[in-house]
């Protein structure tokens, strides 16, 4: 074997070994065939029970828990899901380069429009994370373009959410540009709905958006580790009252407390948790199991959280861990002399050790200036991280990915 080649593969091997092995079979759901069919309608959940919201001022009835497809690539998971009574499925441009999109075309194409709703989401070029604003180089025909690929990916005359993804500031879910062109995709019926997401500086966000007149939807990060919740409650309460549909992304918060992924955060409490809130219309975990799938879809027949439940969200503590969940909450850029873009590298980090999503964490890792890469081997760092990250440790683990090459990635 060339000696370059097995390098690469020693190299894959050892940021994988720590406990990023296997990916659960699909035996694991037995109300479903491999081929995603139910073949027992006995014994599978009754939808009549499914807890239903409204989606806010878009008037769409969604069941409370909805499907994140980014991380599958499994048309089998999709159907199946379509089969137990998902109707709302997430993608976005950039997932999987585009072949997560492809995949939701293939399987949609065969089913009636009115009978599933579908959001995708592109994020505005030259965006300066550090001050998450846009700058003047916004080029409205480039995002255009990639919005006419989306279409053209999942095989669709429209989305029925478009949203603005990753704004991390109230200037960039309101740079005015933006809301031009994603209004002309609503006027030309190309985008039933509009919203913007966010897992950065999100009440503001969500603040920004119920202030727009423009957006219908908000898809914010929510979990039980945000050290901000009294503020994400305020805000979220505001844009539901000002008639916003309230999407919840990371529910999971990292889905493992350790990058070992020897202690699994008890996810059916999780999403119970975030789901609790009456003003997050639908949640959408990502699923890539069956085994999740089903999880999934029981916390839609009980959403009552129960003691032990409440008691296994509290775990980090007591294993003296940090998680893998990053809040973004951006106070390691002030402390950090250089400023660098470290939430970046923590979202990455999440990515990779608790989704299992290696495409996605070198794609996050591409958007941070090249002098950034050296915050991995700076020798000063003294930030204070509120989820007691190791920071330099964890920038220092994570980089390694940049140097793999993507056909290794999977």
């Amino acid at each position: 074997m060339n000696s370059a080649v097995q390098k690469i593969i020693t190299s894959r091997r050892d940021f994988f070994k720590l406990g990023l092995s296997g990916i659960a079979g699909v035996a694991g759901f037995p109300l479903i065939h491999k081929e995603g069919r139910n073949d027992n309608t006995d014994n599978t959940l009754d939808k009549k029970k499914f807890v239903y919201r409204i989606l806010g001022k878009t008037g769409l009835k969604l069941p409370v828990i909805s499907m994140g497809a980014v991380n599958t690539d499994n048309s089998s998971l999709i159907l199946a899901a379509l089969d137990a009574g998902i109707i709302y499925f997430d993608t976005g441009h950039w997932y999987q380069r585009g072949k997560n999109e492809e995949m939701l075309g293939k399987i949609f194409k065969h089913r009636s429009r009115d009978s599933f709703i579908i959001s995708s989401k592109l994020q505005g070029e030259h965006e300066n994370h550090i001050a998450g604003t846009f700058n003047s180089r916004f080029d409205s025909k480039s995002f255009r373009n990639k919005f006419e690929i989306s279409l053209k990916r999942l095989q669709m005359e429209y989305v029925d959410i478009f949203l603005l993804h990753n704004a991390g500031s109230r200037e960039a879910a309101l740079f005015d540009p933006l809301l031009s062109v994603m209004s002309q995709f609503k006027k030309e019926g190309k985008a039933r709905f509009l919203g913007v997401s966010t897992h950065v500086n999100e009440p503001d966000v969500i603040r920004a958006a119920a202030d727009s007149r423009v957006y219908d939807v908000v898809m914010t990060a929510y979990n039980f580790r945000q050290p901000h919740l009294k503020e994400m409650n305020e805000s979220i309460d505001g844009a539901a009252k000002a008639g916003l549909g309230i999407i919840a992304m990371k529910t999971q918060a990292g889905v493992y407390w350790d990058k070992e992924r020897k202690h699994p955060i008890n996810m059916k409490a999780a999403l119970k948790w975030a789901v609790q809130n009456e003003n997050i219309h639908t949640a959408i975990p990502g699923i890539t199991t069956f085994d999740q799938l089903e999880t999934d879809l029981s916390v839609m027949v009980d959403l009552q959280l129960k003691p032990e439940e409440a008691s296994d969200l509290r775990k980090a503590p007591k294993l003296s861990i940090s998680g893998l969940y990053c809040a973004q909450c951006c106070r390691c850029r002030q402390q950090c002399l250089y400023h660098h873009d470290i939430p970046t590298f923590m979202r990455s980090y999440m990515y990779a050790y608790g989704y299992k999503n290696f495409t996605q964490a070198k794609a996050i890792l591409k958007g941070i200036r090249p002098d950034e890469i050296m915050c991995g081997v700076c020798e000063a760092c003294s930030v204070s991280c509120p989820m007691d990250f190791n920071i330099r440790e964890k920038v220092k683990d994570i980089i390694r990915i940049l140097h793999i090459p993507d056909e290794f990635l999977g």
